[in-house]
């Protein structure tokens, strides 16, 4: 009897789980936008997970933000006095959710707009998804950090450094410059890479980290 009673209570616990879940994954999402009309932004930080995020110039000079949440699966953007604009990804969770559904494909994307060579940083951090980004310049540094899917872009421009990070991903694409403006670091895990381990010189630093793809990265002239 004992085992009998121990069997419907982890049923029972299951199947809230899974009931949970199901829920979870119906949530209703609702579109976004943010813009930063005409407050001064001196850098952008954006960390989220599960989410892809694509970035190209914007075309007015500000920066503009779309995306989608949830009741417990939302955002909190922010700017600092010193035009530090951050965005965070918040996910509430009950101690039922232990089966977490993602969202449909429609709400786990970013798109970011971004005035070509105004800001002096950029940091984008995700998960599960790729990070890809149009030609575009910052006058500081970029950095860019996935875990379980690809870095792309496009003749990027920085004026001091650009640090990439990936795993289980490939990490694909051009930088602006020629290959004696810059010291390279990279260090590479199972996978195949066209840059050197060390190569000392240059004015501006890139810093590469693969682990589990590949690596292939060109340098472009600036127009």
């Amino acid at each position: 009897m004992k085992k009998i009673m121990m069997t419907l209570a982890v049923c029972a616990v299951l199947a809230a789980i899974f009931s949970s879940a199901g829920c979870a994954g119906n949530e209703t999402f609702e579109a976004k936008h943010f813009s930063s009309g005409e407050a001064a932004v001196s850098s952008l930080t954006v960390d989220a997970t599960d989410r892809e995020i694509e970035i190209s110039p914007s075309q007015d000079g500000q920066i503009h933000i779309e995306y989608s949440e949830s009741a417990s699966q939302y955002y909190e953007i922010g700017l600092s006095e010193q035009g530090e604009l951050t965005m965070t990804l918040k996910k509430d969770r009950a101690w039922t959710d232990l089966i977490e559904v993602k969202p449909d494909e429609a709400y786990r994307k970013i798109k970011i707009s971004l005035p070509d060579g105004v800001i002096s940083d950029l940091s984008i951090k995700t998960t599960n998804e790729a990070i890809r980004l149009s030609p575009l310049s910052v006058r500081g540094g970029i950095r860019l950090d996935v875990n379980g899917g690809d870095l792309i872009f496009d003749a990027l421009g920085v004026g001091e450094r650009l640090e990439l990070t990936a795993k289980d991903g490939d990490i694909v694409g051009s930088v602006r410059g020629g290959w004696d403006d810059f010291s390279i670091s990279c260090n590479t895990k199972k996978g195949e890479c066209n840059l050197p381990e060390r190569k000392e010189g240059g004015e501006k630093s890139l810093q590469v980290n693969c682990n589990n793809g590949d690596i292939d990265i060109s340098f472009v002239a600036v127009a």
